[in-house]
């Protein structure tokens, strides 16, 4: 079991636990200074230095010792050795709600025009590095979850002013109610709307919210929106007043890989990825309670069958539930209820779906199964 340092005090605190640093992981820590450096004269075999600056003699006593030392990257707008998720703050810092335009310089942005440069795939070091971002993310994302975390899946082109984006608001307070962790995408349409509930905790006020942000119903169309259309979308979203609270976390799991499509500001907090397959596989894993689908498109049904194939084969635990929300359209329209209700038939995934068209049931639903575990 590695231990993983991020800061001067818990180095500080670690050592004076009397305990060395063998196998320990230290983060962007400048150690160059002669206290800092003095916490280092303990066995260091096995350690790992992750974008820290030492002093030459530290750094040959650590290669002595077996450590494994890997540098900063320059002329990155990110974080390599990224320790904690993205706050909306962070990912939108610099923006002004008057000037929609300065979307452009936020680091979210900055971040996707530079994954946008590198093309795809990019070269061997930049590869390697949003790797490592990556791997950051999830041992962050895993650090914060507790309990057995819900996620709703739904398609981005859901409109603010529509009645599914209310219905999936209204969605959000009912899971909000229920104490879950809500996990989403992370982006625009349902993966907003959800969030948005769990953060307002009942309907009473929602048709004010809905007003404001009709003024900006989309963040735009296709994969050529520009910053001032986002930044319209994202200015709508900041004027919303949200209540002050214990509400349960809500955290989106977006991906740079599709970065035209922006962050929505009303998680609590977003693991954002550069590799769309990490994150996925990622967000289908972690949701240990169950997932509801509302309808999308493509990507929304490529997650029913990635979810279904774990749940299939118990590859990470127990079978959870698949929420099927909206009946006709799962059963009819884009009938995949009855492929995965064939294929679970006799197999303890069998038991855990619902198709329905009742935000309450499918919640009651999730609510059974977490008692049971």
């Amino acid at each position: 079991m590695r231990t993983e340092i991020v800061d001067l005090p818990c180095l500080r605190e670690h050592r004076e636990n009397g305990l060395d640093l063998r196998n320990a992981v230290l983060v962007r820590l400048d150690l160059t200074d002669p206290g800092a450096d003095a916490l280092l004269r303990t066995p260091l075999d096995g350690a790992l230095f992750l974008g820290c600056t030492l002093r030459p003699e530290t750094q040959r006593r650590a290669h002595a010792a077996g450590a494994l030392l890997f540098p900063a990257v320059p002329g990155l707008p990110y974080e390599v050795y990224r320790a904690n998720l993205y706050t909306p703050a962070e990912l939108f810092d610099g923006f002004d709600p008057d000037r929609p335009e300065t979307y452009a310089n936020t680091p979210d942005a900055r971040i996707y025009q530079h994954t946008r440069e590198q093309g795809h795939p990019p070269d061997p070091l930049h590869a390697l590095a949003e790797r490592l971002h990556d791997h950051g993310i999830t041992e962050a994302l895993s650090d914060i979850l507790t309990g057995m975390p819900i996620a709703v899946m739904g398609g981005h082109a859901l409109t603010r002013d529509s009645d599914g984006y209310r219905n999936a608001v209204e969605l959000g307070v009912l899971l909000g109610k229920a104490g879950f962790t809500v996990l989403t995408g992370g982006g625009p349409g349902a993966m907003e709307a959800v969030p948005l509930g769990v953060r307002l905790a009942d309907m009473s006020g929602v048709d004010d919210v809905l007003k404001v942000l009709s003024t900006a119903p989309k963040f735009g169309s296709g994969a050529t929106v520009d910053a001032a259309e986002i930044g319209r979308w994202l200015a709508a979203g900041l004027a919303v007043e949200l209540p002050t609270g214990n509400n349960p976390r809500t955290i989106g799991l977006p991906t740079w890989f599709y970065g035209h499509e922006p962050p929505n500001p009303f998680c609590e907090l977003h693991a954002k990825y550069f590799e769309n397959s990490v994150r996925e596989e990622g967000l289908l894993t972690v949701a240990t309670g169950g997932i509801i689908y509302t309808p999308g498109s493509a990507g929304t049904v490529q997650e029913v069958f990635q979810d279904y194939t774990q749940n299939h084969y118990g590859s990470v635990g127990p079978a959870a539930p698949m929420v099927f929300l909206g009946e006709r359209f799962w059963t009819e329209e884009v009938p995949a209820a009855p492929l995965v209700r064939k294929l679970a038939k006799g197999r303890p995934a069998e038991q855990w779906i619902l198709v329905t068209d009742d935000a309450a049931e499918a919640v009651a639903f999730l609510e059974s199964y977490a008692s049971v575990q």
